[in-house]
């Protein structure tokens, strides 16, 4: 009953709220997009179109106020290559040999897509991109809640059965992708009781990609985690941090988990563990399919049709969304799949190298956050089959976001960039942010008031 009530409170939120924003219903959509209330709350929903609903409301206000802001900034290419990729698809799809399989595949891309837009176009300041962070992390919280609860209890619902119609591999790898937000979050957050619930978030998310004894997810984790450590400027407490968290997750992954874990790298006769050299053999497969024809690829979810030509059964994946991809879409595809994420992380590190030490702690934060969660996400992907994941293309959001706020507030003279001022180790925590007073003239005259830089013009970085 909690979570039928629960479902209709979001749906109402989403509608009304966006009668005075598209992002608010782009958030309520963001966060039934991750709870799947018909999967997490079956038992009390059957069926409803929520998401739906949430959908038109949020696309009709969009539709009104003009599509939103489309001056980009340095998002602009991260948009484009996106767009590009879905159009790309529909072309294919139009002569793909069963219109049917690809046009599902564009259907569910143009799902994301949409929203997608909607959100880059109408979020106008940093306190919304908090706003879609928290929404990511407490709705994978939760989940991963309910997924320990049912562990506790004594039955292992997401290895046995999964989440959201996906299995245990796939549901893990938006695991792995939120727990990146979740970590940086916890960083730029200052108030004890959200840490408290931020901390309790990541410590669920983390045990449950353990129990679901997802190789490529805890891969993937180990990797994030290592790059979460390199993108931030250790002190004692980040020292102290990792450590706990490395202790944690011993503890927490059991003599299963570490053996399940460590088969992946084992061999017999000269030959790794069936599950690994059956993610080999497929992908051999599909590189001699793409060459057949590398430009267009065999169609848009087109592979499990052509599998049994290799002695696969009919309908096996490929266990890559990155090998999938090419061999589907031809390299134009993959170059402008696999190029939305490559960009928005390239964006987020320039971003990164270049923000001034007066810049508002959330650019620095959300920029490390993209980086460790796209990259926990590019490794997970390698081992699962799974296009229509919604996480990542959200948490991409959160980058782009970062990067067009930040470039309107330098060209609106909003943020105060001191031009010869050294600029921090790109590592370190922001101090607070410094504005521009309204009454302020955008340069101090060379023979006035020194400055403790001397007598250098102090203006407004363009």
């Amino acid at each position: 009953m909690k979570g039928l009530v629960f479902t209709y409170l979001i749906t109402a939120f989403g509608v009304s709220s966006s009668l005075f924003s598209p992002f608010y219903g782009f958030l309520a959509y963001v966060a039934l997009a991750m709870l799947r209330p018909d999967f997490l709350w079956a038992h009390s929903i059957n069926g409803g179109r929520f998401s739906m609903i949430v959908a038109v409301a949020m696309l009709a206000s969009w539709a009104f106020r003009g599509f939103g802001n489309w001056d980009l900034g340095k998002a602009k290419p991260i948009v484009v290559t996106f767009v590009g990729f879905w159009m790309w698809t529909v072309m294919l799809a139009m002569g793909a040999d069963s219109p049917a399989h690809a046009w599902y595949y564009v259907e569910q891309m143009g799902k994301i897509l949409l929203p997608f837009l909607v959100g880059i176009t109408t979020c106008k300041s940093i306190k919304d991109l908090k706003a879609l962070a928290w929404v990511i992390v407490i709705c994978e919280g939760y989940v991963c809640f309910e997924m320990n609860m049912w562990y506790f209890r004594g039955y292992n619902y997401l290895y046995f059965i999964g989440f959201g119609g996906v299995d245990n591999n796939s549901a893990a790898i938006g695991f792995v992708t939120v727990l990146g937000v979740a970590f940086f979050l916890f960083l730029n957050t200052e108030s004890v009781v959200q840490k408290a619930i931020l901390g309790g978030c990541m410590g669920m998310i983390l045990h449950a990609i353990l129990f679901s004894f997802s190789r490529g997810a805890m891969l993937a984790t180990g990797i994030g985690v290592m790059i979460s450590f390199f993108l931030i400027k250790k002190n004692s407490m980040h020292y102290t941090m990792f450590g706990v968290g490395l202790v944690m997750a011993l503890a927490l992954a059991g003599p299963e988990v570490r053996g399940r874990f460590f088969e992946t790298f084992s061999k017999q006769n000269g030959k790794r563990e069936a599950s690994a050299q059956s993610r080999l053999d497929l992908w051999k497969d599909c590189w001699t399919l793409l060459k057949e024809d590398p430009v267009f690829g065999c169609g848009p979810d087109h592979w499990p049709l052509h599998a049994h030509e290799f002695g696969w059964e009919k309908g096996k994946e490929a266990h890559s969304l990155w090998v999938q991809t090419a061999t589907e879409t031809g390299f134009p595809g993959i170059i402008m799949f696999a190029g939305f994420y490559c960009l928005t992380i390239l964006g987020c590190w320039r971003m990164l190298l270049r923000i001034p030490p007066n810049a508002p702690p959330w650019f620095g934060d959300s920029c490390r956050m993209t980086i460790a969660a796209i990259v926990g996400f590019g490794v997970a992907a390698q081992f699962v089959s799974l296009e229509a994941l919604e996480v990542p293309y959200y948490v991409a959001l959160l980058g782009a976001g970062s990067m067009l706020i930040y470039g309107r507030m330098l060209e609106s003279g909003e943020l105060v960039a001191l031009t010869n001022k050294p600029v921090a180790d790109w590592r370190d925590s922001m101090d607070e942010p410094v504005y521009q007073p309204a009454c302020q003239p955008a340069y101090q005259p060379l023979n006035g008031p020194s400055t403790p830089f001397g007598d250098q013009p102090v203006g407004i970085l363009n």
